[in-house]
């Protein structure tokens, strides 16, 4: 934005104002596909969800109602409802014959062995199929038209209709339609409504169902003759009971589908080789209609979605409509949507599987490593040798710090190990420089030189800090950020090992009474420090923090300095420094307190910049991964692990919450809920222990149920964005965050 002086001349934007205006409308888009991504798989899931009929499923039937408003030939009549004319008619199936029907389907295990027997024998048979089914499996519906059989809807996912509104009723229709559409390119004029039975049976709830299907062109199918195969009663049983007595054509009802039917499969050739046998013929619903009035099922008033004309070719399929227009391609479109659903949900369960692999062993690692990192360190006789007690510099990169840069000089005017200050004012325009020297007056301090440039950014500030160094070892430290008096002293010990090069410090949340600076203090504790000493055991410390740092003077020059080809600087110069062969180490009684961000927004500009910084990082360095020595031990050891403990593993980590929350939508939210419990129970018992380790109140561990359900969620937003980002090859500059102030001496934190 373009600011106005005092005079009333306009005058450009700063380099940073271009450069924040530019990333913002960059990633505007960025965050947008991200949300898109995310988006889609929760579309996918429940689809996924609806198909399999664990969501909308209505598993209520009711008995017992009155059936007074059901004219008496409609209960007394035939098995065929139809309504031509608007007149309510049933039709029964001729005598000697059979109408092989078939429900639930299609089912991939015993669907095909029932079409197998039916070509077998040359019978024809009707199945009545569930819409959610046919779209799963739309193969064997093709097959199943071509054999010459009919189909019929049985809703699309199998609920009582008579409990749904007008709306359900037309949508459960609607969509199984377009199922059928998509798998074999009709429609289809018939209807059995699930937990049917006889004629006898419809009452005043239901009635009006297949009055209102009816004017919409529907023929609703019942049954004469049931086999009860669903009972797995035994195979004589099944063939007994679907025995029309008297030589009576009936409507005979089996099961494709539903359960475990190898019983039905072994019963229907001895059934099929029975009936004939005692002078029956087969035909489908369409058949029996036009046998007995010269007609097949037409609907009359057409079906949703059904095409204009087409009338099937064979009588025995009268009820098929051949789908065209929007129908077919709504329907294609659906077959096309469930096989992506067919195949994601099983891929990211994969995927859900290696990621809670991951996570443990995380955590195993991280509880044991850290345990072995303190015991070592805090043993009596543990040394890192002669004590360090020469001067060194401490470097303040500072921009428009105004709020904070006294509080982070009072900090270090009580620093107990000889230092020399450098501020390195990055071309701040609230006057830090001023406030800086005031400060230093104020104090007394004699050790301070306040270094202006131009507005560069962070590296360039801190490069200028180190080339003006005049000691061996150089502290860098962030200007939102206050030392404990110990912490330089503290920090510098190990460059008493030749060594080591770089040394890393245990930066903490100052600002954590609020709701947000909670959640960042228990990822501080648990997540980076824990992490730190596990990585310093292994010797592949990726990441020295800009809070609170060490360096080895020379060390820092002969890497080149820090560079500005990464937004994470700091993890740049430690990889350098691993690669040079210097060793970084962790110490964790280095304490410092930074001001962590106060708002959602900051946190997310903030969490980008770093997830995206450490990509790029990683990517610079990605040669390591062949080298051989020191930088070949990081690149096959550190590498890997940063890749898949802090972007693999976090990237794909929220299908533990999607597949949580599934579960507890679709499946069993007892069980999912437990389950979810049990992994916030371990990652309780982890925390617990980096807040032992680093001697904090426990009190805040009471926040993590809620950060687990909130500020988790935006951390894995924050990396797909980052993730999208660096996929689609973005560029993101350093972001200044608002600062308060708020974070003062050591102890005023509590």
């Amino acid at each position: 934005m373009t600011t106005t002086s005092s005079r009333g001349r306009r005058r450009a934007p700063s380099r940073i104002g271009r450069a924040a205006g530019k990333a913002a409308a960059l990633q505007k888009p960025r965050v947008i596909l991200a949300l898109l991504l995310l988006l889609a798989l929760t579309s996918v899931m429940l689809l996924d969800g609806y198909l399999r009929a664990e969501v909308g499923g209505d598993q209520r039937v009711r008995t017992g109602a009155s059936s007074s408003d059901v004219p008496d030939d409609i209960l007394d009549g035939g098995p065929i409802l139809t309504f031509r004319g608007g007149q309510a008619t049933t039709v029964s199936v001729p005598d000697k014959t059979i109408a092989l029907t078939f429900d639930d389907g299609p089912n991939p295990t015993w669907t095909p062995q029932v079409l197998k027997i039916l070509e077998e024998y040359d019978v024809p048979g009707t199945f009545f199929v569930v819409g959610s089914m046919v779209s799963r499996y739309p193969g064997i519906v093709k097959d199943m038209v071509e054999q010459g059989n009919e189909v019929g809807i049985h809703t699309f996912t199998h609920v009582d209709l008579s409990y749904q509104s007008e709306a359900r009723v037309t949508r459960e229709m609607t969509q199984t339609q377009l199922a059928l559409a998509g798998a074999a390119g009709i429609t289809t004029t018939l209807f059995r409504a699930p937990y049917s039975s006889e004629t006898d049976a419809i009452d005043n709830y239901s009635w009006p169902v297949y009055q209102e299907l009816g004017e919409d062109g529907y023929t609703s199918v019942f049954v004469d003759t049931d086999s009860d195969d669903w009972k797995r009663p035994g195979v004589s049983k099944i063939i007994k009971w679907a025995t029309p007595e008297d030589g009576e054509g009936a409507s005979v009802l089996f099961h494709d589908a539903g359960g475990e039917r190898s019983q039905t499969i072994a019963a229907l050739p001895k059934y099929i080789e029975k009936m004939k046998a005692a002078g029956y013929t087969f035909t489908t619903i369409s058949g029996a209609m036009a046998e007995q009035t010269g007609a097949g099922s037409t609907g009359g008033n057409g079906v949703p979605g059904a095409g204009v004309g087409g009338a099937a070719a064979s009588p025995l399929q009268a009820a098929h409509r051949e789908a065209t227009g929007v129908t077919l391609y709504e329907g294609k479109a659906l077959i096309a949507a469930v096989t992506l659903a067919e195949w994601t949900v099983p891929a990211l369960s994969v995927g859900l599987m290696v990621v809670g692999v991951a996570v443990m062993g995380r955590f195993g690692m991280m509880l044991v490593l850290a345990r072995r990192h303190h015991r070592k360190r805090n043993r009596r006789r543990f040394s890192w040798g002669p004590a360090v007690t020469r001067p060194v510099s401490v470097i303040v990169p500072a921009y428009n710090e105004k709020e904070c840069i006294a509080n982070t000089l009072a900090s270090l005017a009580k620093s107990t190990h000889p230092i020399e200050i450098l501020v390195v004012d990055d071309g701040s325009t609230d006057g830090t420089s001023r406030i800086a020297r005031e400060a230093a007056d104020r104090l007394g301090m004699t050790n301070v030189r306040v270094l202006r440039q131009e507005n560069a950014g962070k590296p360039a500030a801190l490069n200028h800090g180190v080339r003006s160094a005049r000691h061996d070892i150089v502290v860098m430290m962030d200007g939102d950020t206050v030392f404990e008096p110990d912490a330089v002293h503290q920090l510098v010990q190990p460059f008493a090992d030749p060594k080591v090069g770089a040394v890393a410090g245990n930066a903490k949340v100052g600002n954590r009474d609020t709701v947000i600076g909670a959640w960042q203090h228990i990822e501080y504790v648990m997540g980076f420090n824990l992490d730190r000493r596990m990585y310093d055991l292994l010797r592949c410390m990726p990441t020295i923090p800009g809070a609170i740092g060490a360096f080895r003077r020379d060390a820092v020059l002969e890497a080149g300095g820090m560079s500005e080809d990464t937004l994470a600087e700091d993890t740049d110069i430690t990889i350098a420094m691993h690669r040079a062969g210097w060793q970084v180490v962790y110490q964790e009684h280095a304490k410092a307190w930074t001001e962590a961000p106060g708002s959602l927004k900051q946190l997310w500009s903030q969490r980008y910049r770093w997830s995206y910084g450490t990509m790029q990082a990683l990517w610079k360095h990605r040669k390591s991964l062949t080298d051989k020595g020191p930088s070949g031990r990081f690149g096959r050891v550190g590498m890997p692990l940063v890749v898949l403990f802090q972007i693999v593993t976090p990237v794909f980590a929220p299908l533990i919450d999607v597949f949580t929350l599934y579960s507890m939508i679709f499946i069993d939210f007892r069980a999912a809920l437990l389950a979810w419990l049990a992994v916030l129970g371990v990652q309780l018992v982890c925390a617990a222990y980096a807040f032992r380790l680093d001697r904090e109140k426990y009190r805040y561990l009471l926040m993590m149920p809620l950060q687990q359900l909130a500020y988790r969620q935006m951390m894995y937003l924050v990396l797909i964005h980052s993730c999208v980002t660096a996929l689609t090859g973005g560029r993101l500059r350093w972001q200044k965050l608002k600062r308060t102030g708020e974070v003062g001496t050591p102890a005023g934190v509590s």
